[in-house]
C-alpha cells in the first residue's frame, strides 16, 4: 500500500448528487487555546478529494486540529446561494499512528460529517 497523508477529506455535494470539486480547504492544527497554526491550504480535485493535506508517509501529531471548508466560492462558482458561507470541523487525534479521514457531506442548507476510513 503506498504511504498517504495522514490527514484526508473527501467533499460530496448531495444537492447534486457528485463530488465537490474545487472547494478550497485549509488544514489547522490548535498551538494554544484559541490560536491555530496553517499546515496546509489545498483545493479538492475532480473526485472531491484532497489526499495530501500532510506530506505522505508523515505522522500526524496528537492534538486538535480544524479544517476550514470555503463553501461561499464553491456555490458562488455554480451561481447558487448558500446559507453557510463556510463550514470548519474540529476534531482531536488521540493515534498519530492512525489514518484520519475526515469527510464532508454538503448542500446548501446543510452539510454533515464523520470519521471515515
Amino acid at each position: 500500500m503506498t504511504a498517504r497523508s495522514p490527514i484526508t477529506t473527501h467533499v460530496l455535494d448531495i444537492s447534486v448528487g457528485k463530488a465537490a470539486a474545487g472547494v478550497n480547504v485549509l488544514l489547522e492544527r490548535q498551538s494554544a487555546p484559541g490560536e491555530w497554526t496553517r499546515i496546509r491550504e489545498a483545493a479538492t480535485n475532480a473526485d472531491g478529494r484532497i489526499e495530501d493535506l500532510m506530506e505522505r508517509g508523515s505522522r500526524a501529531e496528537a492534538g486538535i486540529y480544524r479544517l476550514s471548508f470555503d463553501l461561499q466560492a464553491y456555490y458562488s462558482a455554480r451561481n447558487q446561494k448558500t446559507f453557510y458561507p463556510s463550514a470548519s470541523i474540529v476534531f482531536e487525534i488521540t493515534q498519530p499512528s492512525e489514518h484520519h479521514h475526515v469527510p464532508l457531506l454538503l448542500s446548501p442548507f446543510g452539510y454533515s460529517t464523520y470519521r471515515g476510513t
